[in-house]
Parts: structure tokens; sequence; C-alpha cells
């Protein structure tokens, strides 16, 4: 069995799956991404993968600096669960069975559409809520 040496750890490697994995789950891994600065692994999946990014979530995320226009909606795959530490499914619609030996949280985020903000707005809100999660669980990853 290999011995880490003092001063080194693994990585730790966070999922976030929404449904379609074109708005939620790719704000909190964009978000993520730019917070950890690589010492988190990460990735962001959808149980049921759209065709393309949520365009409100892209330009939501540029406004904070955050390029995700190169990624696109990706399945939840046995690999990509077998390889991580963390699951996180944001919001109610995703439907997701815990996995063995991985810790698993579900993040009913805000949705601002249900009091009636639409829009950019509506994915400010959202990006919000989910950016004070992601810094949470951050910290957490870290030992901070």
């Amino acid at each position: 069995m290999a011995q880490e040496t003092p001063g080194t750890r693994k990585t730790p490697s966070v999922l976030f799956v929404c449904s379609k994995n074109g708005g939620k789950s790719q704000l909190a891994a964009g978000l993520m991404n730019q917070l950890a600065g690589g010492d988190v692994t990460v990735y962001s999946a959808g149980t049921k993968p759209g065709t393309s990014l949520n365009p409100q979530a892209v330009e939501c995320l540029t406004e904070l600096g955050v390029d995700i226009s190169g990624e696109h909606p990706k399945p939840v795959t046995d690999e990509v669960l077998d390889a991580v530490d963390v699951v996180v499914v944001l919001g109610t619609e995703a439907k997701l069975e815990p996995h063995a030996g991985t810790r698993f949280e579900v993040w009913e985020t805000d949705e601002p559409s249900e009091r009636g903000i639409e829009g950019m707005e509506r994915m400010r809100l959202l990006r919000d809520d989910i950016r004070a999660r992601v810094q949470k669980l951050h910290a957490e990853l870290n030992g901070n």
C-alpha cells in the first residue's frame, strides 16, 4: 500500500448534478473551479442531459470572470460516481440514488421563479445562492 508523505494528501473531488447539466450544476462547477484554483477536482453532469448550456447561466458566470462557454451537458456515469468523494445534487428535479462510500448531499437551491422572478435577475439570485454553498463546501473539503 502506498504511503502518503507528510504534507501531501489526495486532492478532494466533487460531482455537481442537476437534471439537464445546463444550468445549476454548471454554475456550481464553474464557481468551484474558480474558487479552488485546482485544489479540488470538479465534475458536473445531468440525470437527463440537455443539448446545450443555459445562456443565462453562462452569462451570469461571465459577470464574475468565470468562463464555462466550452462546457457541454454530460450524463452521470458510474465511472465519475466511483471517482469522486462528494456528490451534490442541486435542486429537486434531478433524482439520483446515493452512491456507496461517497458523501451525498442535496442542495434545495433558491428558485426565484417561484416568486415571479425570471430572466437574468433569477439567474443571478440562483448563482449567488449556489456560490455561498460552494464556498462552504470548498472550506470543508480543504479543512478550513
